[in-house]
């Protein structure tokens, strides 16, 4: 097959999740390259807005084809900047037809506005599409507002559904999550993510005995993600076992806002901010540590999870998760917004064994490695072909 990914968010602001997939498509054999236009505020990277590159460029990424194109963001203009970053991908598709020819069919990552762009390419053009979907109601309240009865996005975002040859959410919850905006008049079929287990591989964790237990949290530091929850949680589990330490990773947990939710807490000086980590780091981070915990209010999948089990740790979370992230044996859940919940199954993951690690790990590797998840992904092309 001849597969065209468009995603709706690209390196270097995520979108990693099209890349993986791309690479797995293409070692089945398919012709898979990816059109991105990354849409740069001035407000959030002042650097990147000025130096990134003016022209369209062929580039390529990890083995991946791309055909890129950074677009400078009008502050407060949104409508505007979704209407001309739908215009330039559908120019790019264009100019990328006439150097690779027709594609057998459109994938987008998000309907937002990966899946919309993707309609109108394909009404006009006679291809097929389908949308795999990261996003939950939450986040897209978060953008569009509470009164999203009212948003001029839903209407439209509505349409990609309705006509989308397959509508791909990770996780079946998802469909129920976003049907208050979409309905469920639309075909879809439930695909996890995947994730690199060959990276993120088993190894065995040095011996705790004479250290401090560490836990972790991988997550952009936002309301959704629960931070405030964890703190709370972690102070519980320290006041009972001193040896406890915690470090947290991600976008703005580092900053101000951040530290300023613990730094009244006893236990502050054991909790360790590591901000916005490269995917090396990550590992690192996983590798030193014994335990993932994440208080998240709100989670279409939660591949910070499965990386972790794929790694060997057992992982705290809380029902917000969907059941394809409950591994057995390695994934311990709470209630959302429970923080003595939380710090018991925190303290009950204190309590394993080492050896529990290399089993849910395994299963890990069976449910979402890039072999499995890329032969599910090919079934279902073919299938909207």
């Amino acid at each position: 097959m001849h597969i065209v990914e468009i995603p709706s968010f690209f390196p270097p602001y995520g979108g990693e999740f099209c890349l993986e997939q791309s690479k797995a498509l293409r070692s089945l054999g398919h012709e898979v390259r990816i059109i991105s236009n990354v849409q740069l505020s001035v407000k959030k990277s002042p650097k990147d807005y000025f130096t990134f590159p003016y022209r369209r460029r062929f580039t390529e990424m990890q083995g991946v084809p791309v055909y890129q194109s950074f677009m400078r963001g009008l502050p407060l203009m949104i409508r505007p900047n979704v209407h001309r970053w739908v215009k330039i991908v559908r120019q790019m598709f264009k100019e990328y037809e006439k150097q690779y020819g027709r594609p057998d069919i459109l994938h987008a990552h998000c309907a937002k506005w990966a899946g919309y762009a993707a309609m109108l390419i394909g009404k006009e053009e006679g291809i097929p599409y389908v949308v795999t979907e990261h996003l939950s109601l939450m986040a897209l309240k978060e953008e569009f507002g509470e009164d999203t009865a009212n948003a001029w996005q839903i209407p439209l975002l509505r349409t990609v559904y309705e006509h989308a040859e397959r509508v791909i959410p990770v996780a079946e919850e998802v469909v129920d999550d976003l049907s208050p905006l979409f309905g469920k008049d639309y075909r879809w079929t439930a695909i996890s993510n995947m994730i690199d287990v060959d990276f993120f591989s088993y190894r065995r964790r040095e011996d705790k005995k004479n250290r401090p237990f560490r836990f972790v949290c991988l997550g952009k530091y936002v309301r959704r993600k629960g931070y405030d929850v964890l703190f709370k949680s972690f102070q519980q589990v320290h006041d009972q076992n001193p040896q406890t330490e915690l470090y947290i990773a991600g976008e703005g947990t580092d900053g101000n806002a951040c530290r300023q939710l613990f730094s009244h807490l006893s236990c502050a000086p054991h909790i360790h901010p590591c901000g916005n980590l490269d995917k090396q780091a990550v590992r690192e981070l996983l590798y030193q540590s014994d335990a993932l915990v994440l208080a998240t209010r709100d989670e279409t999948q939660g591949l910070v999870l499965l990386e972790a089990m794929s790694t060997g740790i057992p992982v705290v979370t809380t029902e917000a998760v969907p059941q394809n992230v409950r591994i057995d044996k390695g994934c311990f859940i709470a209630p959302i917004d429970d923080a003595e919940a939380i710090a018991d199954k925190m303290c009950e993951v204190m309590q394993l064994t080492d050896g529990e690690g290399e089993v849910f790990s395994k299963i890990v590797a069976e449910k979402v490695s890039p072999q499995v998840i890329a032969a599910q992904l090919e079934t279902v092309l073919r299938d909207c072909m």
